[in-house]
């Protein structure tokens, strides 16, 4: 479906979330993780397992798979031991994922064509996703992505991650926009909830990561199957 206040002249910027919504990260996500693993000695993990974990930021993903790979009866003890592997897991994660970023992810279809189409309406871009910065930087750049975006913020450049309201807030305040002329356009609940929150309009694609739950079940202003859905 269409996004009518597109056609209506009723934005001047719109805010797109990058894993789920542009590139299909879980390759990447699953490969990173799962050397993580081999380096702490734990059992790897499929990706089916991984998807409903992603959306939340590089911190909850590596906490909800040590919680996962653990499988503690014990919930004390197993926190115990998650909170003794996190700093060894996290600098493993890291630097598997910068060595491996982008090579086993792709932009999905009509993501081109969905930005240019944004970009010839005469909306500002930016991109805001809970992935740290210094991951979503390079992906935009190795998919050809990065010439749309006027700005670029991960989970780290403000004090609060998606579904927090800030992010939105500051990116609007960084396009010069206001919150009600501004949509965002994500793939999940912590999208939706955070564009509520904020005063933004929000369209979800069906394709995306959504904590294993039915994206259309999320309070959202409509629905896209593809960005290309967005003239």
């Amino acid at each position: 479906m269409n996004f009518l206040p597109l056609n209506q002249k009723q934005l001047d910027a719109a805010i797109v979330d990058l894993d789920g919504t542009m590139v299909d990260t879980m390759g990447d996500f699953a490969e990173s993780i799962n050397r993580m693993l081999r380096d702490l000695d734990l059992p790897s993990i499929e990706a089916a397992r991984i998807e409903p974990m992603v959306g939340k930021g590089s911190e909850n993903l590596l906490r909800s798979v040590l919680q996962h790979v653990l499988a503690q009866d014990d919930k004390a003890l197993a926190a115990i031991k998650i909170d003794a592997l996190y700093p060894a897991a996290w600098d493993s994660y890291q630097r598997h994922y910068i060595a491996i970023n982008g090579q086993y992810s792709a932009v999905y279809a009509g993501v081109v064509d969905g930005l240019q189409a944004l970009r010839a309406a005469g909306l500002r871009l930016a991109c805001l996703t809970n992935k740290p910065t210094d991951f979503a930087v390079p992906l935009l750049q190795a998919k050809g992505l990065d010439g749309f975006f006027d700005h670029v913020f991960g989970g780290d450049a403000f004090e609060r991650k998606k579904p927090d309201p800030l992010p939105l807030l500051k990116t609007c305040e960084a396009l010069g926009t206001a919150p009600a002329r501004t949509l965002m356009v994500g793939d999940s609940s912590n999208d939706a909830q955070a564009a509520r929150a904020a005063g933004c309009p929000v369209v979800l694609v069906t394709y995306g990561y959504n904590h294993g739950q039915p994206v259309r079940g999320v309070d959202a202003d409509g629905f896209v199957d593809s960005l290309a859905a967005l003239r």
